[in-house]
């Protein structure tokens, strides 16, 4: 009789254990097995993702923090792994080795549950902070499905380049000595993905963005109003056609305050606000928009005015009316604000890519209108003053440095949000005097540059304020400001004891890595919250910020209080 193998179905133990991941190396691109330090790892990363940064996260970008960052730590563990068995170093053996993992992987897991179930609470604490509606826990589902989706594509994509790596080693091995293949196809490889990150995949990037911006950038919408009054570019009587300024700059002109609203605010007297604007298609050339900006100028009669304004715009050629309205209103409307675009691209893409357009734009269009300025008498001509913000800062900073400025001082200016590539403003803040906090410095007692928040910090530097005055306007909270590929490994000066700002949450801390990348990727949201914190400026920081730098004649807090009252119920046009 021959016997028979009877196969019993697998018992619920086994299927279990069928379920569990295979722990060890990888054999191809899709296999599930992985390295169980860098699990663990993973599971303290995600952990790390969870705690607060400077923003709230909305839950696809929580989704977006928690992918990159679990990598990040499985990359970390495996990564050691790997090296420590490849120095061939010693385990712990025996039960001394299952007790370790147990304890690492328990903490893990223990790490990953706590955070996740304080996530909404922390990031609620900040909602609150800013007044924004509370987060529910149903954004759950989203950040695991986010975190688990990003984590693979990542997972496939590293697997990948080191089976292309293998191949190459491999194949060059057959022809040159084992290590010297390793360093040779290592160094080409490198080299080749460098190119194409920094290259054509970055310059794609820009192009397609470009693109996509570009037409936007031409269109006439309904809520943009065409001045009629002479005193603006894009009217009958401008040399600046209205359909060439951009979309920005149409806003731009047909904006601000009308002469009955600053009479309304200041008893009469009032003048109409003089805007100039050159659009990115309304000349050829960067000395070609500064040539038309100059003689719109002269054609407006602004150099007849108290004050002129050289503004440097944001990436799509935005001025904040939160910036130039409140000029406008403290001077009774005796000013002129001029502004020229370099950019089709939104802020964030921009900082990236147009640095050096906002450089150069800014000196050619300066340069241009100083030049004419300074050959006016100095009892009669208009002060003059530069403002910028964000991007528009590192524009005021390339001007700051100029030899012209030196020969013929300007009277001071307003940088509000400066981005962390602003190098001026880096130096100064680095050398602050000791006793005052990061994220609002004292330079060499306020002689000349002075910071400031949404809370008025202008009165630190005390009463010597010398005859050029420059301003700093900065929230704590700013990502734009604070951000720094120094994150990754060094804790910043502004997360410190007794240096950290108001509108940062007390729960935020600095963890290798991980802070860069959650500060990154508040960038882009930087300006989607409330007024008053990140990059939104409110009308009320900016009025100080000019009273400060304008100082105008019998000017008391009780004005700057009435004022911005007023300025606060006017809506704000997010355009």
């Amino acid at each position: 009789m021959t016997a028979r193998t009877v196969a019993f179905p697998p018992t619920v133990v086994q299927r279990r254990r069928s379920w569990r991941p295979a722990l060890g190396a990888p054999r191809h691109v899709l296999d599930t097995t992985f390295s169980g330090v860098g699990l663990t790892m993973a599971a303290w990363f995600f952990a790390l993702s969870l705690l607060p940064s400077l923003l709230p996260r909305a839950a696809l970008v929580q989704g977006i923090v928690s992918g990159v960052t679990v990598m990040i730590g499985y990359g970390i563990g495996a990564g050691t792994q790997a090296l420590w068995r490849y120095l061939g170093i010693p385990g712990v053996p025996g039960r001394a080795r299952r007790v370790l993992v147990a304890i690492f992987v328990g903490l893990g897991l223990w790490a990953a549950v706590f955070t996740g179930w304080r996530l909404v609470g922390w990031q609620n604490e900040i909602r609150t902070l800013y007044g924004m509606e509370p987060a529910s826990p149903t954004v759950w589902p989203v950040i695991l499905g986010l975190t688990a989706l990003l984590a693979v594509l990542i997972l496939v994509v590293a697997r990948g380049a080191r089976l292309l790596f293998r191949t190459v080693f491999r194949w060059l091995g057959r022809r040159l000595p084992r290590r010297v293949a390793a360093v040779v196809g290592s160094a080409v490889l490198l080299a080749v993905i460098w190119s194409l990150l920094t290259g054509v995949l970055v310059n794609g990037f820009f192009a397609v963005a470009n693109n996509i911006f570009a037409p936007r950038d031409t269109l006439i919408a309904e809520d943009m109003n065409r001045p009629q009054v002479p005193q603006r570019s894009g009217s009958p009587q401008s040399l600046s056609s209205w359909e060439l300024l951009g979309r920005q700059g149409r806003y731009f002109v047909g904006g601000g305050p009308s002469v009955a609203e600053l009479n309304a605010a200041n008893g009469g007297g009032a003048k109409e606000p003089i805007r100039v604007y050159a659009g990115l298609r309304s000349a050829d050339t960067v000395q070609g928009r500064a040539n038309l900006v100059l003689a719109e100028l002269k054609r407006t009669g602004a150099f007849d005015r108290k004050l002129l304004v050289v503004a440097t715009t944001t990436g799509t050629g935005f001025l904040d009316q939160n910036g130039t309205d409140p000029l406008e209103f403290l001077w009774n409307g005796d000013t002129a604000i001029a502004g020229v675009q370099y950019s089709y691209l939104p802020s964030w893409i921009s900082l990236l890519a147009d640095q050096d357009a906002v450089r150069e734009t800014s000196r050619v269009v300066f340069d241009t209108v100083h030049q004419y300025w300074s050959t006016l008498p100095a009892s009669s001509r208009p002060k003059l003053y530069l403002y910028g913000l964000s991007l528009g800062s590192l524009g005021v900073e390339s001007i700051l440095s100029s030899v012209n400025v030196i020969n013929e001082p300007i009277d001071g200016a307003l940088m509000s949000g400066p981005p962390f590539v602003n190098e001026m403003h880096a130096r100064l803040t680095a050398g602050r005097q000791p006793d005052s906090p990061a994220y609002l410095p004292v330079y060499e007692q306020g002689r000349t540059a002075r910071f400031t928040a949404e809370q008025d910090g202008l009165e630190r530097g005390g009463q010597d304020w010398g005859p050029t005055r420059l301003v700093y306007l900065q929230h704590a909270s700013d990502p734009i400001v604070f951000f720094s590929p120094s994150l990754a490994f060094s804790s910043p000066e502004w997360l410190k004891d007794g240096e950290r700002g108001p509108d940062v949450s007390a729960r935020m801390g600095w963890f290798p890595l991980v802070t860069m990348w959650q500060v990154l990727l508040d960038l882009p949201g930087a300006g989607s919250i409330p007024m008053g914190y990140g990059h939104l400026y409110s009308a009320k920081a900016n009025l100080e910020s000019w009273v400060g730098v304008t100082d105008p004649p019998d000017w008391t807090p009780e004005k700057t209080a009435a004022l911005a009252s007023l300025l606060a119920k006017r809506p704000y046009k997010d355009t």
